[in-house]
């Protein structure tokens, strides 16, 4: 049964791919009024069999009253957005980027829609295409407080959790944050768990142990498969982490904030890319802290659970 507050607002969404079609998708099945738009249409028509309506520029959803983007990069956004507001009628009353994007670019986006009277949010998220469908992101949104109160129920049923940070682009730099985070966590894990294997342990016995402990996390544990198994099928590549790690360090630099740990951790990811593990997971690190131990490592078989389960927003509204 749709949720009425989910239906009081129209809908538009600008990009499905990996991110963005399983959320356009939760938000379709809890009986939002959704018309979408991708640049590559094909990858958009599953949509309609959740109830979406497909349109063939991103300004024919200048009419919806809320607009939600999720592109592939700062480029793209400023792209779909200038043609979002190409029109002289109507405008979106709030415009919504998931993306991960520069600040500046965002602030850029801000000020384009803020010309025509659109109020806009930033609201980058954590976690991947995997944890999207699971409808386990957490979401930080930073942007006019009063705007963010009028689609919060929107963006809640995208993930698990959200977080208002404050104005402006404060959530781009809360992502920045995060990802710094995400590195130096990825690098301590790869580093005791080749202590755990070189002494004897299986990874899989070691991982499923931390997974369990107070030290467990949704993020050990969506990790431990490609760990165990080795398979570095990108999510998130070094090369991306260690542009993160680059801003973040920078803007640490600017606030005086002394990152001895972030730093050491930015420098093997680096070495990462000087290997040419570019187009890999960065679960890579695992490979080089075994190599840089004298530690061989095969894959491992068997079922690793990552604790991932889809959840139908739909479902959970009923």
């Amino acid at each position: 049964m749709a949720d009425s507050a989910a239906t009081s607002l129209t809908v538009g969404w600008i990009g499905t791919g990996r991110m963005g079609r399983p959320l356009a998708e939760r938000l379709a099945r809890a009986g939002v009024p959704l018309a979408v738009w991708n640049r590559t249409r094909g990858k958009a028509e599953a949509l309609t069999r959740t109830g979406a309506e497909l349109v063939d520029d991103p300004s024919d959803l200048a009419g919806r009253d809320v607009v939600f983007t999720m592109v592939t990069g700062s480029a793209e956004l400023e792209s779909v957005v200038s043609r979002l507001f190409a029109g002289p009628g109507r405008v979106p009353k709030i415009l919504v980027d998931c993306s991960t994007v520069s600040a500046a670019a965002s602030g850029r986006v801000r000020a384009a829609a803020g010309d025509r009277g659109t109020a806009f949010l930033a609201a980058p998220v954590s976690g991947n295409g995997k944890v999207a469908k699971a409808g386990l992101l957490s979401i930080v949104v930073s942007g006019p407080r009063d705007a963010f109160e009028a689609v919060e129920h929107l963006i809640a049923m995208l993930g698990r959790h959200v977080s208002y940070v404050g104005e402006g682009e404060l959530a781009r730099l809360a992502k920045i944050c995060h990802n710094l985070l995400l590195g130096v966590v990825a690098q301590n894990l790869a580093e005791i768990t080749v202590l755990a294997e070189k002494a004897g342990m299986p990874r899989a016995g070691f991982l499923d142990f931390i997974n369990n402990s107070v030290m467990g996390s949704m993020f050990t544990r969506y990790k431990s498969p490609a760990l165990v198994h080795l398979d570095f099928t990108p999510t998130f590549t070094p090369v991306l982490l260690q542009k993160d790690f680059d801003l973040g360090l920078a803007a640490a630099r600017e606030l005086e904030v002394p990152m001895p740990v972030s730093a050491a951790a930015r420098e093997q990811v680096q070495s990462a890319v000087a290997r040419g593990r570019t187009d890999e997971d960065f679960a890579v690190l695992l490979e080089l802290q075994a190599a840089n131990s004298g530690l061989v490592l095969k894959p491992e078989s068997g079922p690793v659970d990552d604790g991932l389960g889809y959840q139908d927003p739909a479902a959970e509204r009923s």
